[in-house]
C-alpha cells in the first residue's frame, strides 16, 4: 500500500509505525490503558475490554454502559474470524399498538421509551470468557479510575456538550452528571462521575450478573419507568450477547472483506463492494467525481435492499447469502447510469434472489504482537443516546428502540417485544490469504457505509497509506435507513476540502450536492493495516477526533 498525494488534503500527520502491538481509539486516555494492558502480557481481546470500559467513560456523547457492541474478531491461534453481536432487544412491552394507540405516527426519538436493553456490559463478560486472559474487574479498574478522579474533557468530543446542552437539559439526573453551575460542561472542564463509577465498582465486583440479574438490574428498570418507560428487570435478565464465526464476506479485488452480519447493517458495506468491483475505481482516480458516482449509486441500491429485507434475524429471513452474491450484485449494476445520477432506487427484485437464504457510536480497533485482531464499535445511537441517566446509577441510556424501529406493519423492522432493531453501527477487517491486512471502521449511524466504502477503496483501490485515508475529505449518501428520514430525496453530503472541480462534476451528472450537517460527525476513522511478510503495522486516527494511535 503506497503513498499517494492530493492537492485537497490539508497537512497530516504521519502513520504510526511498530511491529508490536497497537491500539487506535478516539480517546487518547483509553487508547493509552489499551496499550498498557498489551504491554502487560494482555491480548488484542483484553485490551478491546478495557479500551470499550474507558471509553464508556471517556467519550459519553457516542458510547457507554447503557449501549451496545458489534464486533469482529480474528483469532491468531485458529486463523478464523468471529462476529460479535452485543446490541439488545426490544423491551416486553414495546409493541406497535402501544405507540399507534398514543398517537405516534413514527418512533419517538428520545426520551424513556426509546432505550434497548444495554448489551455493552454482558458483551464485556463474553469477550472475557471467551477470548481473554485478564478478569473483568482487572480490565475495567482503569475505567473505574477515570470515573472516580474524572478527566478534563477534550475539543472534539467536547463540542457535543453544547450542541446537545438541551437534550442533557431535559432530565435532572442527566443534567446532574454532564452540566455544572446550571451550565453544560465545555472543552477543558473536569468532569468526575461518581455514580458511573459506582456502577463500574459494582460490575467488577459481581460480573454482568450484577447488571442483568443483580439489584442494579433494579435501579436501573425502576428509574426508567419512573421516568415513563417500559424496560423491565425481565428484559435486562434475558440480555445475550452472540458470538460466531463469521458469515458476512465478501472477494473484492483479491481481499477477502469481513463486515458484520445482521441485525448490524454493516453486510451492505460488501454489497456495495460487490456493486463497485464491476467499474475500474482505481482507473478513475482517487478525488474524482467519476469514483464517488459509483460508490454513491451503489450505495443508494444497498440502502434499498436494506430497507426492503433487513431485520432481526430470529423474527425475519434475511436473505444475506442472496445479498452478497456476486449474480446479485451484477444485476443491481445494471441500473446505475454512469453518466446520470438516480433520483429513486428500489429493491432488487426477489426474483434474483436465487442463490439462498441465510439466516452515535466509538469505533476502535487492536492488533497485539502475536497478530490477534479486534475491529470493535460500541454506541448508544444518536448523541447522548435517549438522554436519560437512569437514577443514580449514572448509566446513560441508548434509545436504539426509537432510532431503529417502525411503525409500518409488516415491514421487517417493526417494532416488536423482544425484537433487536436492525443496527447501523458495523466494523470492517480486510484479510488476503487468510490473515488480516486492514482492520478500521468508524462512528456515524447511517454515514458509516459512505464513508468506510470510501476508506476502504482509498486504500485497496488507490494505495493511500492508512493516516491519508483516515484524513482526507469525504462525502456521505443521504438518506439512509433512520425511519424518521429515509423518504427524504437524496442528497450527496460533502465536508469542506473536497476537490471543487469534482464538486461540479457530481451537481452536472445530477446529484444534489449539500454541506455536511454542522452538528453532527463527520467521521471518526480508525484503521490498522497490517504487512504480512515485514510484520510492521501502520495505524491511522481521524483528524476528525481527539485520539491518535498507540503502540505498545
Amino acid at each position: 500500500m503506497s503513498n499517494a498525494t492530493n492537492a485537497f488534503l490539508s497537512p497530516t500527520r504521519s502513520a504510526v509505525l511498530t511491529t508490536g502491538g497497537l491500539v487506535c481509539s478516539a480517546s487518547p486516555l483509553a487508547g493509552a490503558i489499551g496499550a498498557q494492558v498489551l504491554r502487560g502480557g494482555g491480548n488484542a481481546f483484553d485490551a478491546a475490554v478495557a479500551v470499550a470500559a474507558s471509553e464508556a467513560v471517556t467519550l459519553s456523547p457516542m458510547c457507554g454502559v447503557g449501549g451496545e457492541v458489534f464486533a469482529l474478531f480474528y483469532e491468531a491461534s485458529t486463523g478464523k474470524v468471529y462476529d460479535i453481536t452485543g446490541s439488545g432487544a426490544a423491551p416486553a412491552g414495546a409493541t406497535r399498538d402501544f405507540f399507534v394507540s398514543r398517537g405516534y405516527a413514527k418512533m419517538p426519538q428520545e426520551g424513556p421509551l426509546t432505550p434497548s436493553v444495554p448489551g455493552e456490559v454482558d458483551a464485556w463478560q463474553t469477550i472475557v470468557t471467551r477470548f481473554g486472559t485478564r478478569s473483568l474487574a482487572e480490565l475495567i479498574e482503569p475505567a473505574i479510575g477515570l470515573a472516580e478522579r474524572g478527566y478534563p474533557i477534550p475539543g472534539h468530543i467536547g463540542a457535543y456538550y453544547a450542541m446537545y446542552a438541551d437534550k442533557i437539559g431535559r432530565y435532572p439526573s442527566t443534567a446532574a452528571v454532564f452540566a455544572k453551575g446550571g451550565h453544560t460542561l465545555v472543552p477543558g472542564d473536569v468532569i468526575v462521575q461518581p455514580a458511573l463509577a459506582k456502577t463500574l465498582r459494582r460490575i467488577a465486583d459481581g460480573g454482568a450478573d450484577e447488571f442483568y440479574r443483580g439489584a442494579l438490574a433494579r435501579e436501573i428498570a425502576s428509574a426508567v419507568q419512573a421516568a415513563g418507560g417500559l424496560m423491565t428487570a425481565d428484559d435486562l435478565a434475558r440480555q445475550q450477547t452472540h458470538v460466531v464465526e463469521a458469515t458476512a464476506s465478501t472477494d473484492y479485488r483479491g481481499y477477502t472483506v469481513y463486515a458484520n452480519a445482521p441485525p448490524s447493517q454493516g453486510y451492505m458495506l460488501l454489497e456495495t463492494l460487490n456493486i463497485a468491483e464491476g467499474f475500474d475505481l482505481p482507473a478513475m482516480g482517487q478525488d474524482s467525481a467519476e469514483a464517488a458516482h459509483v460508490l454513491a449509486e451503489a450505495l443508494k441500491l444497498a440502502f434499498a435492499d436494506r430497507l426492503a429485507y433487513l431485520g432481526d434475524p430470529a423474527f425475519v429471513d434475511v436473505p444475506l447469502t442472496a445479498l452478497l452474491s456476486k449474480k446479485f450484485a451484477a444485476a443491481r449494476r445494471e441500473s446505475i447510469n454512469p453518466g446520470e445520477a438516480s433520483k429513486s432506487a428500489d429493491a432488487g427484485a426477489p426474483a434474483q434472489l436465487t442463490t439462498g437464504v441465510s439466516p452515535s457510536t466509538s469505533y476502535f480497533c487492536v492488533v497485539d504482537a502475536d497478530g490477534n485482531a479486534v475491529s470493535f464499535i460500541h454506541s448508544i445511537s444518536q448523541y447522548f443516546g435517549s438522554g436519560l441517566v437512569a437514577g443514580e446509577t449514572g448509566v446513560l441510556l441508548n434509545d436504539r428502540v426509537g432510532r431503529g424501529f417502525y411503525l409500518e406493519e409488516g415491514h421487517p423492522n417493526v417494532v416488536e417485544p423482544g425484537k433487536r432493531t436492525m443496527n447501523t453501527i458495523q466494523t470492517y477487517m480486510a484479510l488476503r490469504d487468510g490473515k488480516p491486512v486492514l482492520v478500521g471502521g468508524t462512528p456515524g449511524g447511517d454515514r458509516q457505509p459512505s464513508w468506510n466504502v470510501q476508506v476502504l477503496s482509498n486504500v485497496l483501490d488507490h494505495g493511500l497509506n492508512v493516516q491519508e485515508a483516515a484524513d482526507l475529505p469525504r462525502w456521505q449518501h443521504f438518506p439512509g435507513s433512520d425511519p424518521a428520514t429515509s423518504d427524504l430525496p437524496f442528497e450527496l453530503r460533502i465536508e469542506d476540502g473536497f476537490n471543487p472541480d469534482s464538486i461540479a462534476t457530481l451537481e452536472r451528472l445530477g446529484h444534489t450536492v449539500a454541506a455536511a450537517p454542522s452538528d453532527q460527525t463527520t467521521g471518526s476513522v480508525q484503521l490498522i493495516a497490517i504487512d504480512q511478510g515485514t510484520g510492521v503495522r501502520s495505524g491511522g486516527t481521524d483528524r476528525r477526533s481527539d485520539g491518535y494511535p498507540i503502540p505498545s
